[in-house]
């Protein structure tokens, strides 16, 4: 089975350091297969077989603390629940000069629709959606900063999710397909 493990608040502001390198030698010795890193946010295609996503995400988080003595929170997301995810963008949503999309990946314990009712959402500029897994959303950036998605900073929910931009959910996909061949 192809997986991605999704760290949380790596290398993000000289924080919390990871080599991904040797971040890939670890989940190697931890028994993870076909390892390949994508980009320095913490992006981790891999092959297992045998085990849930919870014991993939512990033995992760365990393999990183012994190695790096970090606590950091690891999402394991299949294939098929990136596939879910991939599908649930629209088309036209992009990470460019003119429009912020991102992918909110939520922790298991919050994963639900009513993780809705936690955010502040102004609908005549943010368009935002939940899928199992994620929690969708786009704007156009000149409304960035009215956003009420940007008082998400800080909560405890936003402890609870780990963000990447749509081209790199689509990257990252597109990385998971090649591993099936």
């Amino acid at each position: 089975m192809i997986y991605i493990a999704l760290l949380r608040g790596i290398n993000v502001g000289g924080k919390n350091k990871i080599d991904m390198k040797s971040l890939k030698q670890t989940f190697e010795r931890a028994g993870m297969n076909d390892v390949v890193t994508y980009i320095n946010t913490g992006n981790i295609i891999f092959s297992n077989s045998g085990l849930s996503k919870n014991e993939l995400s512990h033995i992760l988080e365990e393999a990183i603390h012994t190695d790096f003595e970090l606590q950091i929170k690891v999402i394991v997301r299949s294939i098929e629940d990136v596939r879910g995810i991939i599908q649930a963008i629209p088309d036209t949503w992009k990470n460019n000069k003119d429009m912020k999309s991102d992918v909110m990946f939520l922790w298991d314990e919050i994963d639900h629709e009513s993780v809705l009712e936690q955010l502040v959402i102004e609908p005549a500029i943010d368009t935002v959606k939940y899928v199992p897994g994620a929690i969708l959303w786009s704007i156009d950036k000149k409304y960035a900063a009215k956003s009420g998605m940007s008082n998400i900073i800080g909560t405890k929910l936003y402890k609870q999710v780990t963000i990447r931009n749509v081209n790199t959910a689509r990257k990252i996909y597109e990385i998971m397909q090649g591993q099936t061949s």
